[in-house]
């Protein structure tokens, strides 16, 4: 009796990711910088984005929203860990042109907005607009197994399936 009690009490150990961004996927080992291309914050995939729009991609909590607002950082249902960093070398922007529409501690469904960017304005102030999202977490997953598209759009097309270790 209280073993299925206790099932429907444990959280899901395997979760689908989808795009947080629409776009050109492009593997991490190509982005052009070794923070993410050498996976020192952990594996994923990144996007070339064609809007300047973040949704989230699992159905989490906010645990970060940089004060530059460059980068989110969710916890998944499931314990996933999860960074998206827009562009690169954005943080020297502060901010400017972009605009945060979630916080710390909000609860997010896979799909909703996270974060809207100026995309011309990072392409001319940025390094890259290549947008990482990454595991840091690793550690906790069993296995992560990347969804191969060529092109994605937000909050549709699954990028990652991944399980969580028990």
């Amino acid at each position: 009796m209280f073993k299925k009690w206790f099932a429907k009490m444990r959280k899901p150990s395997e979760e689908t990711l989808v795009a947080p961004l629409s776009g050109q996927v492009v593997q991490l080992e190509e982005v052009p910088d070794p923070t993410f291309s050498q996976k020192m914050m952990g594996d994923g995939i990144a996007i070339q984005p064609v809007e300047g729009k973040v949704v989230s991609p699992v159905d989490g909590e906010i645990v970060q929203v940089f004060h530059t607002k460059h980068a989110v950082g969710i916890r998944s249902g499931a314990g996933a860990e999860i960074l998206i960093h827009i562009g690169l070398e954005t943080v020297q922007m502060q901010g400017e042109g972009f605009e945060a529409h979630v916080k710390q501690g909000d609860k997010v469904k896979a799909g909703d907005l996270l974060i809207t960017f100026d995309l011309d304005l990072v392409k001319e102030k940025a390094a890259s607009t290549v947008t990482p999202m990454v595991i840091t977490n690793g550690d906790q997953i069993e296995n992560l197994d990347k969804i191969h598209h060529n092109n994605v759009t937000a909050g549709q097309h699954e990028l990652i399936k991944l399980k969580m270790k028990e």
